[in-house]
C-alpha cells in the first residue's frame, strides 16, 4: 500500500540510527511491528493473576 506521510526529519533520522534501518520503508515496518507487539502484550497483561493453571512443578519434573 502506498501512503504519503509528513514525518519530522529529526524523528525519522533518529529512529533510523537507533534501529539501523537502511530505508524509511524498513523503518516504518519495524515501527508497526513493534507497536502491534506492544499492544498485544498490553492486552495479555490484563489476565495477569487471574488465570490459575494449578501446576505442580515437582510432578512435571518427574515426567
Amino acid at each position: 500500500m502506498r501512503t504519503t506521510l509528513e514525518l519530522p526529519d529529526e524523528l525519522v533520522n533518529e529512529a533510523m540510527t537507533i534501529t539501523r534501518s537502511k530505508t524509511k520503508t524498513e523503518l516504518i515496518k519495524t515501527a508497526l511491528r513493534n507497536l502491534i507487539q506492544k499492544e498485544k502484550i498490553k492486552s495479555i497483561r490484563q489476565y495477569f493473576g487471574k488465570v490459575d493453571l494449578d501446576i505442580d512443578l515437582d510432578t512435571m519434573r518427574k515426567r
